[in-house]
């Protein structure tokens, strides 16, 4: 099996959790479950930013309290929770989706989320991108190195680098497009996009379609 027929199949996986997720139609509240792993945490803020607006009129925030916290919210969108940024080192954000239902995450050194059809969808694209990034950087960095003493190796290793950030890409796009509609298709289709307009000397634009 290649690594884009891999790709391919995981996509299909991926559409079976994610294919109502976030429906612009569906209505109800998001309940978000927090843990935190960190005792010294207890106490400390914690904040839930939306992606398209982080202004203090809609970021919310509550306490740690005996490494538990709570968010709600009857918005559908993408967004973030993020520690108090005196308290951030060595823990990581956490993307997830503000659809209807319980949402479980855990916030620590390697932050996660379930429960609900788009979180489970994202915590399998977080831990592809994870791999896709230990990859990439792997090759690079041996052809940097390699690059000392056998040029040919070394385009050879970042050749291997594009392949696997051109599969993650297309892995990206057909997830979004499983999806269809909502706000985790918009942020996943956003992030490689299969065109974009371009503008001419005269004024007209056309259309560049990527690979």
């Amino acid at each position: 099996m290649t690594k884009n027929s891999g790709f391919h199949i995981a996509a299909c996986i991926m559409a079976l959790f994610a294919m109502m997720a976030c429906n612009p139609s569906e209505k109800g509240t998001s309940r978000i479950h927090g843990v935190v792993d960190n005792p010294q945490l207890n106490g400390k803020q914690i904040f839930l930013v939306p992606l398209e607006d982080s202004s203090a009129e809609a970021v919310d925030s509550v306490y740690i309290k005996d490494g538990k916290f709570e968010f709600a919210t009857d918005t559908c969108h993408m967004a973030q929770i993020i520690m108090d940024y005196h308290f951030r080192d060595g823990v990581q954000r956490l993307l997830i989706v503000t659809e209807p239902g319980d949402i479980d995450v855990s916030i620590g050194a390697s932050s996660h989320s379930s429960g609900t059809p788009g979180n489970d969808s994202l915590e399998v694209w977080k831990k592809a991108t994870e791999k896709h990034t230990r990859e990439v950087s792997s090759f690079r960095l041996a052809a940097k190195e390699m690059a000392k003493t056998d040029k040919a190796r070394a385009e050879q290793l970042l050749a291997s680098a594009d392949s696997v950030h051109r599969a993650y890409q297309q892995y990206t796009r057909q997830m979004a497009a499983s999806i269809g509609k909502g706000a985790l298709a918009d942020f996943l289709g956003g992030l490689y996009p299969t065109s974009y307009p371009k503008r001419n000397a005269d004024g007209t634009i056309d259309t560049v379609y990527v690979e």
